[in-house]
């Protein structure tokens, strides 16, 4: 049954809590480990149940061509090769007969692995070791058992009601065939995969789909005889026995392959849980993530104070970090929080400066100055980073108000130079204020005499004079002039 995530619709869920009956995705629970179905409920901190693949696993019908390359991976040939070819290479003797048996044997055996393999979320076929060594060759016993114990049933039948009722217990054995094979695969147990019980439970779980792959399992066999009845038609017994059980070994790996795919579509229903496993193996953890989760949860939930909390938290333990201050920027713009905004505006200017929002930039000191009238930023490298911003967007009154009496708030500074020289340019090119801007000029020439840019005054005075906008030092002289607050200049 497929299940959608509680914050994420469209998703498939993952997880479920029991106790607050929510459904969550692998987005909601980065930090579940599902190799080990173990998760915490984000909500109430229990135990979840891990829902596995089965709410996203493709329906088997939709996968015919991928089951059908499926004996034709590595292992799965080389077996269908050595249990096919080489008991034509032996003597026809009882030793050859033993081999042959043997093989044989280890054929069914690696297909009732293909099951549980597949049931466990690999799509890959399971190593060569598993049809040639000592371990789960008893289910080729247990099938033997169980075909015994089916022709038992319908002997038994067949005393008591009669032909008619003998009838009806080899139809209703023959249907359920497939069923008793999964469950003797999975459980390895005898009993249960005899049991009418068992049986209808099974089918009945799964519904009309255990129907869907029952008329496959009919379509094979009718084109394996036909195939088969081609061969030795067509051609000599040499030619016409390898390539028959070929491709009965192929069809038979495919069908398997099929029925333990059907277990892991259904496995919900089935009371077992298990995921793709042919995958790189998932990261480690990440807080991070965690912290996305929870955060994008709050929000969902209208839970605004939860989230600003987890974000402050984030902030303690990582106070640079760019996506955590965008995202306690635009929730505190989100919950109209001018308080926390002035309280948390260093950061947010300095990460404002660095991104160059000159939009965001004006708005941010707009609400500063409703929150302080008159307010100034004690920052030198800061003040000067947000001006020169501003500068560039033509807001040159903004511009002389963060750096109004620079000299004065920050004294011997080494941001002065450059701080009233875009004071200058701003006065020039803003207002045509030509004598202001001398004045600042002849102020830098004056009081930062050692300043590389001093050394630029002499051609923005002739620029002033002419009454010409300022058009600051070439390109490749300003980049030693940055206003950034880590560039020291």
């Amino acid at each position: 049954m497929k299940h959608d995530c509680h914050y994420h619709p469209n998703t498939a869920a993952k997880w479920h809590c029991g106790g607050c009956q929510l459904h969550y995705c692998t987005a909601c629970m980065p930090d579940a480990d599902t190799r080990r179905k173990q998760g915490l409920c984000p909500h109430c901190g229990q135990q979840m149940r891990y829902l596995g693949a089965a709410t996203e696993v493709v329906p088997f019908w939709n996968r015919i061509p991928e089951f059908f390359r499926y004996p034709f991976r590595a292992d799965s040939l080389l077996v269908i090769a050595i249990c096919t070819f080489v008991p034509m290479l032996v003597d026809p003797n009882v030793f050859g007969l033993i081999i042959s048996v043997i093989l044989l044997l280890a054929l069914f055996k690696y297909t009732y692995a293909i099951v549980t393999h597949t049931a466990a979320g690999h799509m890959t076929p399971p190593p060569l070791s598993m049809a040639f060594s000592g371990a789960g060759a008893g289910v080729v016993v247990q099938q033997l058992l169980v075909f015994i114990l089916m022709g038992g049933l319908i002997y038994s039948a067949g005393l008591v009601g009669g032909p008619v009722l003998a009838m009806l217990a080899v139809a209703f054995l023959v249907l359920a065939l497939p069923a008793s094979m999964m469950i003797l695969a999975m459980e390895q147990s005898v009993g249960p995969a005899v049991n009418p019980l068992h049986l209808t439970s099974l089918i009945s779980r799964i519904g009309w789909p255990y129907f869907v792959l029952y008329g496959h399992l009919i379509l094979m066999m009718l084109v394996s005889g036909a195939i088969q009845d081609f061969a030795f038609s067509q051609f000599p017994a040499i030619v016409a026995q390898p390539l028959s059980g070929f491709v009965s070994s192929s069809f038979l790996l495919i069908f398997f392959h099929m029925m333990g795919y059907l277990l892991f579509q259904y496995q919900e229903e089935l009371g077992f849980a298990s995921d793709l496993q042919d995958q790189e193996a998932p990261p480690e953890p990440n807080r991070a993530l965690r912290v996305d989760a929870d955060l994008d949860m709050s929000l969902k939930d209208g839970q605004y104070d939860k989230a600003l909390t987890l974000v402050k938290a984030a902030l303690k333990r990582d106070p640079s970090n760019p996506m955590r201050l965008e995202q306690l920027y635009r929730l505190l713009w989100a919950m109209n929080d001018g308080t926390e905004l002035y309280r948390n505006h260093p950061r947010l200017l300095l990460w404002l400066a660095d991104r160059r929002d000159a939009v965001e930039l004006g708005k941010m000191l707009q609400l500063l100055e409703q929150q302080e009238p008159g307010f100034r930023l004690d920052d030198p490298a800061l003040t000067v980073s947000c001006a020169r911003l501003m500068y560039r967007e033509g807001e040159h009154r903004t511009v002389l108000r963060l750096l109004q009496d620079f000299h004065k708030r920050f004294p011997d500074n080494e941001h002065i130079a450059p701080a009233y020289l875009l004071v200058a340019q701003s006065l020039t090119q803003g207002m045509a204020q030509w004598e202001k801007a001398t004045a600042f000029l002849n102020f830098i020439k004056k009081r930062c005499p050692d300043h590389p840019l001093s050394e630029q005054m002499d051609g923005f005075l002739q620029q002033a004079a002419n009454h010409e906008p300022l058009q600051g030092p070439p390109e490749t002289t300003r980049a030693q002039f940055s206003l950034d607050p880590a560039s020291g200049a």
